[in-house]
């Protein structure tokens, strides 16, 4: 349990970093420059990811197979659009841009998740 806690944590601190490059890098990704904001809407998304997406993930499987994993970023999207839904002050103006923070929270966790291996391993 602790071990998954602290996973938790970890997570939700890479989406913070995550939807902070994806509101540099996306004019359609906005927190308001509020650190509040960020937090908090990191923390949805952390959330949907834990709880919903593992279901999404399941209805989707045919989609996954079909474009060997590729609709994995649309799924992330989904879930960065789900956080906007929820927590308004988040703000997202469409789907493309949230497919786009999606892509490059998923390379961000990718990334830092490979540099952990290697640190790891050694």
């Amino acid at each position: 349990m602790k071990q998954q806690f602290l996973q938790f944590l970890v997570r939700w601190g890479l989406n913070i970093a995550g939807l902070f490059t994806a509101a540099q890098m996306i004019s359609g990704i906005s927190y308001q420059n509020r650190l509040e904001v960020l937090v908090l809407a990191a923390l949805t998304l952390s959330v949907a990811n834990a709880l919903v997406k593992p279901f999404v993930v399941i209805l989707a499987l045919p989609a996954l197979l079909f474009t060997l994993g590729i609709f994995s970023v649309i799924i992330n999207g989904l879930m960065v659009f789900l956080a906007h839904l929820v927590y308004s002050p988040f703000e997202v103006e469409s789907f493309t841009a949230a497919v786009l923070a999606g892509l490059v929270i998923g390379l961000l966790n990718y990334i830092v998740t490979r540099v952990f291996d290697i640190f790891v391993q050694e």
